[in-house]
């Protein structure tokens, strides 16, 4: 499990380091907009620290004109920790410090200020909220053993955030988005409603997860390795207490099971979207394909490009699938508030970069890019914004992290260096070593 730990941590950190990184120019071939972090000075007295003691922190980029009055929230990811092996070496870096973290960030995707980009939520208030707890903003312990000590703080962290937040305008909201990626993504299915409860009355608040609809799945080798797991974090950094108490009245005696969003998702009314691909490239590694249920490395090949995945394989993928869908079918059929993207692409991540939430090559289902849906259920233009997509390999929209066709393999290798035409590494052509 201490493999498996570490792999969950470093690999969902660094899917989001090509996302914050190695972003590509926005269409306009305009730099993105760099945002500079503001510490929460008043956290310390909320006891909201991040892992290792620092004070937790996010970027604010202000609205104008008619966006003045609305807030865009992110989450931001990268994993968790579920163990004190994993929480130290975790606290020594950006993922459980702001000691560590760049001062500044680049805004993209949902949170560009460029109405050509984003032309629904450009002018809003938009904020990232710094990730340092290893517990996707849910947790409230603390581990001291003379030796080490980590705050075990994401509760506290959140609720300071969003204290430091309301007299700089939140406070007055017309409407509000609350968003997250990843663990990020997770992070909003959590807090989704406690949100609400912050706001006016009579704000338009609504709530979307972006790659956070984490399966509590069944891996190749018959165990729930993600089940597992969660359950660890959730007792190491006492969660129980922070999850939705009408899910875990209903999953008594497993409560952990309400960090799963398949679980809590029917219990929030606020309303929510749901942006997430079928092949989930970070849940394909560690939820159905965890290295503890591949030792002998038969997936190796398939796992790094699914053009070389057996049939068996293919119909494992496929599975996983089915599970996903079948999981979201209740929310689908029955949600009248709700909207969804399930692409069916092998990415993680869709709405942080301008490539895959607004550009002329961006992933489409029905013609319709992720953005234009987005919006359209923010809005309430048209008709229900639910679009699933065909499965593999029917749709050549995407912008796949690891090849996932013939064409996916050879813009991989045309330009040796891993960088487009503009010279900027772009995730289609980042080898997934890159990422473990």
């Amino acid at each position: 499990m201490k493999t498996t730990t570490r792999l969950l941590d470093l690999t969902a950190a660094m899917v989001l380091v090509v996302y914050v990184s190695f972003s590509p120019p926005l269409v306009s071939g305009e730099p993105g907009r760099r945002v500079s972090m503001t510490l929460v000075r008043d956290a310390a007295a909320l006891g909201a620290f991040c892992l290792d003691g620092s004070l937790p922190a996010y970027h604010l980029d202000r609205g104008f004109g008619a966006g003045s009055n609305n807030w865009l929230l992110q989450f931001e990811g990268g994993g968790w920790c579920n163990d004190i092996a994993s929480c130290v070496e975790r606290a020594k870096t950006r993922r459980g410090s702001t000691r560590y973290m760049s001062k500044t960030v680049v805004f993209t995707g949902v949170l560009s200020n460029n109405a050509s980009q984003n032309p629904d939520f450009y002018n809003w208030n938009k904020v990232r909220l710094r990730y340092c707890d290893g517990a996707s903003f849910a947790g409230d312990s603390q581990f001291g053993n003379g030796t080490s000590l980590l705050y075990f703080r994401g509760q506290r962290i959140w609720n300071a955030i969003i204290l430091d937040l309301l007299p700089k305008g939140l406070a007055k909201a017309h409407k509000a988005l609350l968003t997250g990626c990843s663990a990020g993504g997770l992070s909003t299915f959590l807090h989704c409603d406690n949100f609400t409860s912050y706001l006016p009355t009579n704000a338009s608040v609504k709530c979307m997860s972006d790659a956070g609809f984490f399966l509590d799945a069944i891996d190749v080798a018959a165990n729930r390795t993600m089940r597992s797991f969660y359950s660890q974090l959730v007792s190491l950094q006492g969660i129980q207490k922070n999850l939705d108490p009408s899910c875990t009245h209903a999953f008594f005696p497993e409560p952990s099971l309400c960090f799963f969003p398949q679980y809590v998702l029917r219990f929030i009314k606020t309303p929510f979207f749901i942006l997430n691909s079928a092949y989930d490239v970070f849940q394909f590694h560690h939820g159905l394909v965890p290295p503890s249920a591949d030792q002998t490395g038969r997936w190796n090949r398939c796992k790094l490009n699914v053009t070389a995945c057996n049939p068996h394989q293919l119909d494992a993928l496929q599975g996983f699938r089915k599970d996903m869908l079948g999981a979201l079918m209740n929310f689908f059929r029955n949600s009248t508030r709700g909207g969804m993207f399930i692409n069916s692409c092998f990415d993680h991540c869709q709405s942080a970069l301008e490539e895959t939430w607004l550009s002329p090559t961006s992933p489409r289902i029905n013609n319709k890019t992720i953005a234009e849906t987005v919006g359209d259920w923010y809005f309430g233009r048209g008709e229900e914004a639910k679009e699933i997509g065909c499965p593999y390999p029917c749709d050549k929209t995407c912008h796949n992290l690891i090849p996932a066709s013939t064409s996916d393999f050879l813009a991989s290798n045309a330009s040796g260096s891993g960088h487009n035409s503009r010279g900027t590494l772009t995730r289609s052509q980042v080898d997934l070593n890159d990422l473990m």
